[in-house]
């Protein structure tokens, strides 16, 4: 789809969660590039650098930076970095989770304290932890995102402790877009329908997740990445300058599916 001008031009994006050319995030990273944001692009550890170094070459990207946020001191230093090669920042996209499999496939009630602590530090806190830095730099407003699922809001077999966690970053984000709205910093949950990311591989059955997404959907196909990048763009661009704190979902109607 050929954007029609270029909405972000001069805006500067830091997209978290890079992990491949499948990933919600490169898919974000790509169309803000695409509508003519700069971006910054964070890999986990040395072993997923050389599967996103190549995309950040093809990106542009301004920096790419080594971001696991589990490890003390690594979200101050990519945000440290990020303030010495920008003068603001515009866009943040959050585009990252993380439960234990033992915990994840093992259902709620198995789910173990430390699992479920694991799960909510990376997926859900790690977002307020990065708004927190990220908010300074915003100096002439801006727009954060954050990845959720319809397994926040309803029951999705197999979707286990994420969907508490998930929860909990729905609400996140509207209390965020509430405490940052008076420094014109828009906050909004996306959740995308089933996408085949390395993430989602985790879930059990998931090939059957996505069939009945197909059946289901009212626009009978599945969405990608691009669709998701899209709709973060469209919500980062001046066109939305009145949204936020809303629950956005991209995945072609599935959701209103009793």
């Amino acid at each position: 789809m050929n954007a029609p001008h270029r909405i972000l031009e001069g805006r500067r994006a830091l997209i978290v969660g890079v992990a491949n050319e499948h990933s919600i995030a490169y898919g974000c990273a790509k169309v803000f590039r695409e509508l003519g944001a700069e971006v910054a692009l964070t890999y986990l550890n040395e072993k997923a650098r050389p599967h996103v170094e190549p995309l950040a070459r093809e990106l542009g990207a301004a920096l790419l930076l080594p971001l696991d946020v589990s490890q003390p001191g690594q979200l101050e230093s990519a945000f440290a970095a990020i303030a010495e090669r920008w003068d603001r920042l515009d866009i943040l996209v959050h585009s990252i989770a993380f439960a234990p499999k033992e915990d994840l496939q093992g259902g709620l009630l198995h789910c173990s304290a430390e699992g479920f602590l694991q799960a909510m530090d990376v997926s859900c806190h790690s977002f307020v932890r990065m708004a927190r830095l990220a908010a300074p730099l915003m100096t002439e407003g801006g727009a954060m995102f954050a990845m959720s699922y319809h397994g926040a809001d309803k029951v999705v077999p197999n979707y286990n402790v994420m969907g508490p966690v998930k929860a909990a970053l729905e609400a996140s984000c509207r209390y965020l877009a509430y405490e940052l709205g008076q420094q014109d910093i828009r906050v909004h949950a996306i959740s995308p329908g089933p996408l085949q990311t390395r993430a989602a591989s985790g879930l059990k059955d998931f090939d059957l997740l996505l069939s009945d997404a197909v059946a289901r959907a009212p626009i009978g196909e599945l969405v990608d990445i691009m669709d998701v990048g899209s709709t973060c763009a469209y919500l980062a661009s001046p066109y939305a300058r009145r949204l936020t704190g809303s629950t956005v979902y991209v995945d072609g109607g599935l959701n209103i599916i009793a």
